[in-house]
């Protein structure tokens, strides 16, 4: 099998409508590969077209890069993703999907009930305060550090 032609980091940037400097991000990030040339320019495989696409998908369906570049360790030898992988990795990402759906549709259902009453108190309100174990400990700024604290009465009281 011949040897998967190399092309510039423009000729990538063009092929993919984005910045060189996006496509230097990532494969500074280890998200593509690519090699030197003689001349210390980089070169890629051609088929990083193809994986860089994949990336911005990816990162449209709200994956961070740390998530894509997990997703994209388990092909192997760096490759881009094949047809088969990506049955694969569209089983992920439609159990990302679905975990969305729920929880967007439980935040509506939310909504729903609580449209009407307007009430967004800080004692009962769901959506606004949901599980607020910090009240407990009394009214104020709890998280702040007490010599934070101690520094801003102080400095307020002059």
């Amino acid at each position: 099998m011949a040897p998967e032609p190399m092309v510039s980091i423009g000729f990538i940037a063009k092929r993919t409508g984005n910045a060189v400097s996006l496509i230097r991000y990532y494969a500074n990030e280890g998200l593509i590969p690519s090699v030197r040339t003689s001349g210390g320019n980089r070169a890629f495989p051609r088929s990083v077209i193809r994986r860089v696409s994949f990336i911005l998908i990816a990162q449209n369906m709200g994956y961070s890069l740390a998530n894509i570049k997990d997703l994209l360790s388990t092909l192997p030898d760096n490759r881009t993703p094949t047809q088969a992988d990506w049955a694969k990795l569209s089983r992920v990402f439609n159990e990302h999907i679905e975990a969305k759906i729920a929880a967007l549709t439980s935040l509506k259902a939310s909504l729903e009930g609580c449209i009407g009453c307007g009430c967004l108190s800080l004692e009962r309100c769901r959506l606004y305060n949901s599980d607020d174990k910090v009240a407990a400990q009394g009214s104020g700024a709890q998280l702040l550090d007490e010599n934070v604290q101690s520094q801003f009465l102080v400095s307020h009281k002059k």
